[in-house]
């Protein structure tokens, strides 16, 4: 216990020394936790690294001339001289050594459901997740959305492309490129605030940190008319900020393009975010002022902003926002720009899928 509170690898290890081995106490604590459990576990002579059974979250083992490392992200090795030597499979065990990595117990492939999310959100981008490099993600999926809105006759006439910094930058740059509009920064993010603004719990604190990250170029602003990308909308807190601080700095339009599907369900699988309801999401808090405790019938519909719940959704929130123009980028365009079969991605914060 620590504060009042389980401690998680505490926890885990209490869970395989039930079992009479390794192997067999990892694959114990991985059925019985309800989640996703990947582990690196140092021992005397090695590390034993287990990714989970369903694959949500990447392995990479990498390999130089005097020995093996492994990290959850491949970039974490690159500046340490070490190449990707392979990604390990969905529950597959390996044991990490300077002479080799032994395979101790067998992966399966086709049991694969990674986290489409790091793609679009919180991987890093220059990270490489079952062959597909982050950056490349992010930029093609930007194109995608610009063709959607050329092809709808939803392009709006601005006159920059912008980004919200920074994993919003690269689906800009995409979309800029596809749509022929140039690519400027009008904002510039002041780092030493905390990097990623919606998991601080306080919406209070969430607020002050949205509003301390940016900084303004006023030339790229005053009397422009902006299209921004961003990741994401998850509460809408960051995105009512940036929105408020643009027009605070002069600009005539702001137009927003969520770089993925309007987030209906809080992830029970990873703990990047520490919210305690589903009601902190903006989605789901306005589907439920708009139909009460049946919103959650209508969810599909609402996820699809083709139909007339999902149109209404996205007025709504375009509204509160205080935007030109609001579009999300579907599920279909998102699997696109991942470019592997849907089957191996895991959607379950857009659709509830399991």
């Amino acid at each position: 216990m620590s504060s009042g509170k389980v401690n998680s690898s505490s926890l885990v290890g209490a869970l395989i020394a039930q079992k009479d081995n390794i192997v067999d106490g990892i694959r114990y604590a991985q059925e019985r936790i309800k989640g996703t459990l990947s582990l690196l576990i140092l021992t005397e002579d090695g590390i034993i690294a287990a990714r989970d059974k369903d694959g949500r979250l990447p392995i990479i083992i990498g390999r130089r001339d005097d020995g093996y490392c492994v990290s959850f992200e491949s970039f974490a090795f690159q500046k340490l001289g070490y190449d990707i030597y392979r990604e390990m499979l969905p529950g597959e065990i390996v044991k990490i050594t300077s002479k080799r990595a032994e395979v101790l117990s067998d992966g399966v492939q086709k049991n694969l459901r990674i986290c489409t999310f790091l793609w679009t959100y919180y991987g890093y981008p220059n990270s490489v997740y079952e062959g597909v490099t982050v950056e490349t993600m992010r930029t093609r999926n930007g194109e995608i959305m610009a063709e959607h809105d050329i092809e709808n006759g939803t392009l709006p006439d601005v006159d920059f492309i912008c980004g919200v910094p920074d994993s919003g930058v690269p689906h800009a740059i995409g979309y800029a490129n596809r749509s022929g509009i140039p690519f400027a920064r009008p904002f510039i993010k002041y780092t030493p605030t905390w990097p990623r603004s919606f998991m601080p719990q306080s919406q209070s604190m969430r607020n002050k940190v949205a509003k301390m990250k940016l900084i303004p170029v006023h030339e790229l602003i005053e009397g422009k008319k902006l299209l921004f990308v961003d990741d994401s909308i998850v509460r809408g807190t960051q995105m009512r900020e940036t929105v408020e601080f643009l027009y605070a700095n002069g600009a005539k339009e702001v137009h927003m393009r969520s770089a993925c599907p309007p987030i209906m369900y809080g992830c029970k699988y990873l703990n990047f975010s520490r919210s305690t309801s589903e009601l902190d999401l903006i989605a789901r808090r306005i589907i439920h002022e708009f139909e009460g405790e049946e919103g959650v019938k209508y969810i599909n519909e609402y996820s699809d902003t083709n139909t007339e719940r999902g149109k209404r959704l996205r007025a709504e929130i375009c509204r509160r926002l205080k935007l030109t123009s609001l579009e999300f980028q579907s599920l279909e365009g998102t699997v696109k720009a991942v470019g592997l079969p849907e089957s191996g991605l895991c959607s379950y914060c857009w659709n509830g899928k399991e």
